[in-house]
């Protein structure tokens, strides 16, 4: 995960020079990554900042997905666990919601509120991402009203998640054992 965030500060201080190709050396560690993750054959590694962006930030995802902390993919209310909720923001655009994890019988609440508070802090910098590429789209004015919408959602989707975290951190400092939801549901009790 390291390597990964890394990967991706290079690539916003390269954006920040208004670069906009991957220079050689950001390609190659892209592909180094991705072999070190086990890919036997990865594909071409991206010539664009954009498109390593999102190849890096999808890496980050499959990694947080395999932490062995959270064995379960976060589960939406009504699917099957693993199944993502996918947002149509127009027409033509979609973007993945995020939720925070449940709890598992295995952790106790401090390794719980760790896995909340990241989930919180990825939904903030999927904000970001959305941020910069809808002002990157707005500059261009290139399709700019839909890149718009993603960032709205992204915006919603965070404080959503920011608000739900901090209101079970506070049930959980008022009734430790109570405030826990049942091992595998993320529904708290309600005051």
């Amino acid at each position: 995960m390291a390597q990964s965030d890394s990967l991706l500060d290079d690539v916003e201080m390269l954006r920040l020079r208004d670069e906009s190709n991957a220079p050689a050396r950001l390609r190659e560690a892209i592909r180094a990554l991705q072999l070190r993750l086990g890919r036997r054959n990865p594909p071409v590694a991206p010539a664009t900042l954009d498109a390593a962006y999102d190849l890096v930030f999808a890496v980050q995802q499959r990694l947080m997905a395999a932490n062995p902390r959270n064995p379960r993919p976060n589960r939406h209310a009504g699917r099957p666990s693993g199944q993502p909720i996918v947002a149509l923001v127009t027409n033509e655009t979609r973007w993945k919601v995020l939720t925070l994890p449940p709890p598992t019988a295995a952790s106790d609440e401090l390794e719980w509120i760790e896995l909340v508070e990241a989930t919180v802090e990825r939904a903030w910098d999927r904000w970001c991402y959305a941020q910069q590429q809808a002002v990157r789209a707005a500059r261009m004015h290139v399709k700019a009203a839909p890149a718009v919408a993603v960032a709205m959602a992204a915006w919603s989707n965070y404080w959503e998640m920011l608000e739900e975290a901090e209101r079970i951190k506070r049930r959980l400092r008022a009734h430790p054992m109570a405030a826990r939801p049942a091992a595998g549901t993320f529904s708290a009790p309600r005051p």
